[in-house]
């Protein structure tokens, strides 16, 4: 019955004409049509493409309509949707122009990137986001939720019996083939019982909804399921850009199952609710490496390398600042094959050695337990319904996609003559032993390619499935097109959903997932190009959750609270932390070093031997030209041109442009210690100090110093974000000492340097000496026209509250390494000890009065105290720096290859 009146439904079919206004391209004939709630009439599309189940009646939340209503109508949510926006059409336009750039500005804000191989000499790709989200209502939310419950049952089950009994193979009911010919079966687990009694702690199903409005099962993952960090971002971006309508259709919110996961781990783990608990990543080169990183830090857990970790008496340790930690759980982000180079492959340095025997005397915990590849296998999906009906003694409630495994000849003799109608798919995905190829839609390939595919499918059946091709349905996106002109347009939509073992024994569904937009002419995976959206899931409901399988594990809630306990540094992190600061210093003192040399070869003093001398020798000394280039006194302009060219040099040259990519390739092994502002500072001065570096021929001098005038800005907020916005532990005290051990020997070089060339005892040298110690303001301030060599030393040397004073930073330094002596048994103190301490020195001791300022091209006396000091602080800074990659980083291993030194 119809609740509206006539003038409401033409009112409501007004409003979705200028809607529709806006939508260029509609879901295609024969498939779902998301902004309408129904699918595009068709009646050309052949039946036998469709999977049909009747078992199973669709999910429509709008009744089917006659053509001209699909055309005119729009779904009650996508209504509620759009009415919080202005109700002119142009300013709709303008409105959601606005929001997608904000959307866009957002993404690359927070570092969103998503990188099919990521390399450390090319830029991040940004993450793709639309600006509309994906609407599920609750009648549908319920059969996707309750469906995947119940197949997160079968898979316990499955993995249960073919690493206990198996009986299923042993009866006939599941082919030896697809458990122990899978690559991703591990004998080596046989007849181990998982910890916390549970194998799968966590598993993604992809689905997609057919032109009857079901949803239905694509595939499913369970090995190191992507998603839930990119999926969190995205609620986040999107919800802000429509508040009124995120709340006025009671969108389920997503955090709680978040933790549900980790107090799961954590009660199933042997150490309870105190356990502690780390991601294992492949690192900063893995494609979705930044939702690694940001998981860590949003779920508070141990970013972790495999050389991070190490197995002791078959017990999982993290190596860190504070000797071994124990770890007791384990959510890996690294496929089963390459987590134990011992037992599995050997080649692997992403994995630990051992780690499968930890895992298989108890004492650690591994989501998922390995071995859990063949489950991914599209083959087993066509097994699935008899397996539900033997294990659980019930029918399957979400459908799977029809699949044959073309190892049964019965399948390969039934499925073979539709080739044209199905998809072609790897049994074996993801396994380089095994073949494996791209899927590929029969329906794309003409006669000739049809009859090679059945060739290759029956010279190695086991290694082909086919599936029936769903038309996917078809989800409103906002886009401009080449003119700049903005609309609605249509893109096929797979949705994974995410389920999770909560601490009860049970099984919680993400109310939400993670949609993934795909071109007009087909679904693209993220590696090629594909795009993403938010999934709003309507309805106040909760989502169903499977009862316990056994009595209810302890929460972490009734555990006591623990005590406040410092943040674990491992020797990887405290290592890239160190570097992170040293190459930070770097940048500083080279760009500060290039901009002085390029105003004394461009301003009134540029044809002074002195200064031409000092930067030259500089410059060679800290490898900012390539050797062989003639001095700035020998070849003014070419030395010029060679010292600019070096700022982008990645080979030849350690200059401004090397140092902060090292700064950037540093900070990004340890990315989840860093704020996105923290992250973000450092890819737009990455990007652009480099973007400059594209011109032919190069920028002249002017626009250079205004590049390193802009670069020195941002160094400078840089610093900050270093100083003020990172907890103050060891590896950001060992960050600090890098960053010391930098500055103090670099200025006391270029003390060393300039005193024999007698730039104290001329103005425009004196000058410059404070211009690299950064010191102008300062000096002129307490000194005013002073140019005394005591006045100079006593703020560039002794002075304990100018930063750039040697005997402010070695102060710093002593204090830095009398806090680090713990975690070396004292060993820092004498390192501390040995710094000079400057600041209790008088100027005049290291520079008598009756000793005059140098000429220009005297050498200085050998018993100038001076000189001594300085030595003093060249030979403490590099004694402190090789011992402290002595006592902290020898076994770090290969962290040392992730700075780019």
């Amino acid at each position: 019955m119809n609740d509206t009146s006539p003038e409401q439904d033409r009112a409501l079919e007004a409003e979705a004409m200028k809607w529709l206004a806006l939508q260029q391209e509609i879901a295609p004939a024969g498939h779902w049509d998301e902004l309408r709630g129904q699918p595009q009439p068709t009646d050309t599309l052949a039946p036998a493409t469709l999977p049909t189940t009747p078992a199973h009646k669709p999910s429509i939340t709008e009744p089917a309509a006659s053509p001209r209503a699909s055309h005119t109508t729009i779904s009650p949510a996508w209504q509620n949707f759009f009415g919080a926006l202005p109700p002119d059409p142009g300013t709709r336009a303008s409105e959601l122009n606005a929001r997608m750039a904000h959307v866009q500005r957002q993404v690359r804000d927070n570092g969103i990137t998503y990188n099919v191989y990521a390399a450390a000499d090319q830029p991040q790709r940004p993450w793709s986001l639309d600006l509309f989200p994906l609407m599920l209502g609750p009648t549908d939310w319920q059969q996707i939720a309750a469906g995947v419950v119940q197949r997160m049952q079968l898979l316990e089950r499955i993995m249960a019996d073919a690493y206990g009994p198996q009986q299923l193979v042993l009866s006939g009911q599941l082919p030896a083939a697809l458990v122990h010919g899978h690559p991703g079966y591990l004998a080596a687990m046989h007849g181990v019982a998982p910890v916390g009694g549970r194998y799968l702690s966590l598993a993604a199903f992809d689905l997609a909804r057919g032109p009857d409005g079901c949803w239905w099962l694509l595939s499913q993952r369970t090995q190191a399921p992507s998603g839930l960090g990119y999926l969190l971002e995205n609620r986040q971006i999107v919800s802000r850009q429509f508040p009124q309508a995120f709340e006025s259709l009671s969108v389920q919110r997503l955090a709680e199952t978040y933790r549900a996961l980790i107090d799961g781990i954590k009660a199933r783990s042997p150490a309870g609710a105190s356990a502690h608990i780390a991601l294992l990543t492949p690192g900063p080169y893995n494609e979705t490496y930044f939702e690694h990183a940001y998981l860590a830090r949003y779920l508070g857990l141990s970013l972790v390398q495999g050389h991070d970790l190490t197995v002791r008496d078959e017990k999982l340790y993290l190596k860190t600042l504070q000797g071994l930690q124990p770890v007791h759980g384990l959510l890996k982000r690294v496929d089963d094959d390459w987590l134990d180079p011992l037992e599995l492959r050997a080649e692997s340095t992403l994995g630990v050695p051992g780690l499968l025997q930890a895992v298989r005397c108890g004492n650690v915990l591994v989501a998922n337990t390995p071995g859990s590849g063949f489950l991914e296998s599209n083959a087993l999906l066509g097994f699935m319904p008899a397996l539900a009906r033997e294990l659980l003694g019930q029918d399957l409630q979400l459908p799977a996609i029809p699949s044959w495994w073309c190892g049964e000849a019965a399948a390969l003799q039934d499925v073979l003559p539709r080739l044209q109608t199905c998809v072609i798919k790897p049994t074996y995905p993801y396994h380089s032993d095994r073949q494996s190829f791209e899927p590929v839609p029969g329906h794309t390939l003409s006669r000739r390619e049809q009859d090679e595919w059945a060739g290759r499918i029956l010279r190695d059946p086991d290694a082909h499935t086919l599936q029936s091709w769903l038309p996917l349905s078809y989800q409103p996106t906002w886009q401009t097109g080449a003119d700049g002109a903005p609309s609605i347009q249509s893109r096929p939509v797979v949705l994974r959903v995410f389920a999770v073992a909560d601490a009860q024994g049970g099984w919680q569904i993400l109310p939400g997932g993670l949609a993934r937009l795909g071109t007009r002419e087909g679904i693209a995976s993220m590696q090629r190009g594909g795009s993403s959206a938010d999934v709003w899931v309507q309805g106040a409901a909760l989502s169903p959750s499977a009862p316990p399988s056994s009595a209810p594990l302890p929460l972490a809630a009734h555990a006591e609270a623990p005590a406040q306990r410092q943040r674990l540094v491992t020797s990887r992190a405290a290592e890239n932390l160190f570097w992170m600061g040293r190459y930070t210093e770097r940048t500083e003192n080279t760009l500060r070093l290039v901009r002085l040399s390029l105003e004394i070869l461009g301003g009134e003093n540029q044809h002074l031997p002195s200064l031409l001398n000092f930067i030259s020798r500089m410059a060679m000394r800290h490898g900012m030209v390539r050797a062989g280039v003639p001095s700035a006194a020998q070849a003014h302009r070419v030395f010029e041109r060679s010292l600019i060219a070096g700022l982008w040099d990645q080979e030849m040259a350690t200059s401004v442009g090397f140092n902060l990519r090292a700064v950037r390739l540093a900070a990004a092994s340890v990315r989840e210690r860093l704020s996105p502002e923290h992250w973000r500072l450092l890819e737009q001065a990455e990007a652009r100090f480099f973007s400059a570096s594209s011109h032919t021929p190069l920028p002249d001098s002017l626009s250079v110093q205004s590049l390193l005038t802009d670069t020195s800005q941002m160094l400078a907020a840089l610093t900050g974000a270093q100083t003020d916005r990172m907890s103050r532990d060891d590896g950001w005290r060992l960050l600090s000492i890098g960053r010391h051990i930098e500055r103090l020997e670099f200025l006391s070089t270029a003390l060393i340097e300039a005193l024999p060339l007698g730039l104290i005892g001329e103005q425009a040298g004196f000058d410059a000496v404070l211009e690299l110690f950064d010191s102008t303001i300062s000096f002129h301030a307490q000194y005013q026209q002073s140019r005394t060599p005591q006045a100079l030393l006593d703020l560039l040397v002794t002075h304990p509250d100018n930063p750039r004073s040697l005997g402010w930073v070695a102060h710093t330094l002593r204090a830095r390494l009398r806090r680090m002596a713990p975690l070396a048994d004292g060993a820092t103190l004498p390192l501390a000890d040995g710094l000079p301490d400057l600041i209790e020195m008088r100027p005049e001791s290291l520079w008598p009065v009756n000793q005059p300022a140098l000429p220009v091209g005297a050498e200085p006396p050998l018993t100038l105290p001076l000189l001594t000091i300085l030595g003093q602080c060249q030979t403490a800074a590099r004694e402190v720096s090789d011992q402290l990659c002595a006592l902290f980083f020898s076994h770090s291993g290969q962290a040392r290859y992730s700075v780019g030194a």
